[in-house]
């Protein structure tokens, strides 16, 4: 090739002069051909092609920038139109894609094929000719780029963000998740007995967010564990002991039902099955518990009942500030405290929770004349009348609305039928009939409440349990109907009541250790609906 001179040179001659004289460095560039110099009129940048001066014409990959006073200007041709911005194989000057051998216009260095200012690559010295060499570089740190290509892309964002339509959307989602982290504070420190993530895990329900907190608890999941012996002992401590009725009485006569056989193999452990009295009222025994192992391979585990003898207490249903939530209609009142407020506690003996969130439950919400949802037949139902007693049934077949009613709470089906466990009970949690339980499994924290067929009420809880076993607890302490009410611990309680001289306010006690819910739960405001147990 023959350059603007007309002097031949190759891969060590550059148009007739040394590389001293204008700064090059013959091994940066692996034999490539460099544009000539006319020094008649100090043009830079001509590439010959096919014997002809080009200038301000389509430069090939092998033209490169022009030198002017020592320097190379960043408005050359690099692969690209003399009036363009110095393009590198398709990246503008501020931008470049180096390769081999090329130089980068803003600081005059030399770049590999890899773009590596570190391999074979020289600085040039503004025109003095001296080649001085760059350290080698961590191959990382190159690729990250160098401070000139930060500095553009932070430019660039800076741009983006300065749009009007990101500023919108930016202060938009700004406000959400301020609104998001609000809310969620308030209802996860909110003060109901319930506890930090039980509180939340509420609040995501009632906001659309249940399969996210489902598989968290899918995630946290921890079965049961395999065989040992219940924390506590199960004897009855001689202040609690109670017998069976033997000959007859004259006026109140003491309904005393019998030992319930455990659920686990073997002999029973001393006190197990075996009935106590915790609260009594005019000196009869009010309510009654005993506790007894899981069955199977969850020994360990122990389950709570209580038999509250109708006849000397009187029932309550308590709405949840959040399920079901205001009543509709002026002022928003069920007519009842959501709690047990200073001033109501004179009196009251227990207190247990009621069914799943209204929304899962598949029925309604019924008190003092106002409703939540509808009331459907054929669910299982507890109905509270107005007297205080109360009945557990199929709605539409074993009672109606009447004026005698005051509260009606429902939830899924009937587990306990006639005496009889229902046949699906076993199969039907595995299809979610009884339930959404944590991480899936089956032998988690449940409750139910049955009626015996002389009108004692059966409330039973435990921490292993699945929905054929809490049937068959229900049907061993004397249950013909029968009905799952919540499950996981969060929601857990029965809680009795010990006037310990002061009446008026009475100390919670739980009847499991093992619960996880504050037995003070109820002397704030609760989220849920519950049952409050009074003295007759």
């Amino acid at each position: 090739m023959t350059g603007a001179s007309g002097q031949q040179w190759d891969d060590q001659r550059y148009d007739g002069h040394s590389q001293d004289d204008y700064g090059y460095d013959q091994r940066g560039y692996r034999g490539q051909a460099y544009g000539a110099q006319r020094e008649d009129d100090q043009t830079y940048g001509v590439h010959e092609q096919n014997g002809q001066p080009q200038d301000g014409q389509w430069y090939r990959d092998q033209s490169y920038g022009a030198q002017e006073n020592g320097q190379y200007q960043g408005a050359r041709q690099y692969e690209g139109y003399a009036d363009q911005p110095a393009w590198q194989y398709g990246g503008y000057a501020d931008q470049p894609v180096w390769q081999e051998g090329y130089r980068d216009p803003r600081g005059g260095q030399r770049y590999d094929r890899q773009g590596y200012a570190g391999y074979n690559g020289y600085q040039e010295q503004q025109g003095r000719g001296k080649p001085r060499g760059f350290p080698r570089r961590n191959r990382r740190a190159a690729e990250a780029g160098t401070p000139g290509q930060r500095k553009v892309h932070f430019r660039r964002l800076r741009r983006f963000a300065r749009r009007r339509s990101v500023r919108v959307v930016a202060a938009i989602i700004g406000v959400f998740l301020i609104w998001v982290m609000f809310s969620a504070g308030q209802a996860a420190f909110k003060n109901n007995g319930q506890g930090f993530s039980a509180n939340l895990a509420e609040w995501a329900r009632d906001h659309y967010l249940g399969p996210v907190v489902t598989f968290g608890e899918w995630l946290s999941y921890q079965p049961p564990k395999v065989g040992g012996k219940p924390s506590f002992s199960y004897a009855v401590p001689k202040g609690e002991r109670i017998t069976t009725n033997k000959g007859k009485h004259k006026g109140f006569v003491p309904d005393i039902p019998p030992t319930v056989k455990t659920l686990a193999a073997g002999a029973p452990l001393p006190g197990e099955g075996q009935w106590r009295v915790v609260e009594k009222v005019k000196g009869e025994p009010a309510i009654l518990v005993t506790f007894l192992r899981d069955g199977g391979q969850y020994t360990s585990y122990s389950n709570g009942i209580a038999s509250i003898d109708q006849r000397l207490v009187k029932f309550s249903l308590r709405p949840g500030t959040e399920d079901p939530g205001s009543a509709p209609g002026d002022g928003g009142n069920w007519g009842v405290a959501n709690y047990i407020p200073p001033g109501q506690r004179t009196g009251v003996l227990a207190t247990f929770n009621g069914g799943f969130k209204l929304d899962s439950a598949g029925g309604g919400f019924y008190l003092n004349g106002m409703y939540h949802g509808s009331l459907v037949n054929g669910t299982a139902s507890i109905v509270y009348y107005k007297n205080g007693t109360m009945k557990i049934g199929e709605w539409g077949r074993d009672f109606t609305m009447n004026s005698s009613i005051e509260g009606v709470r429902q939830n899924l089906e009937l587990l306990v039928d006639h005496g009889k466990l229902s046949p699906d009970a076993n199969s039907a949690v595995k299809t979610g009939a009884w339930g959404a339980t944590l991480g899936g499994g089956y032998w988690v924290w449940r409750s139910g409440i049955g009626i015996t067929k002389d009108g004692r009420i059966i409330f039973v809880y435990g921490q292993a349990l699945d929905a054929q076993d809490l049937g068959e607890l229900l049907v061993r302490a004397g249950a013909v109907e029968g009905m799952q009410m919540d499950i996981n611990p969060e929601w857990m309680k029965f809680d009795y009541y010990q006037a310990d001289g002061h009446p008026a306010d009475p100390t919670p006690v739980p009847l499991l250790p093992a619960q996880q819910a504050n037995p003070y739960s109820y002397y704030t405001p609760s989220t849920r609906d519950f049952t409050a147990v009074y003295a007759r």
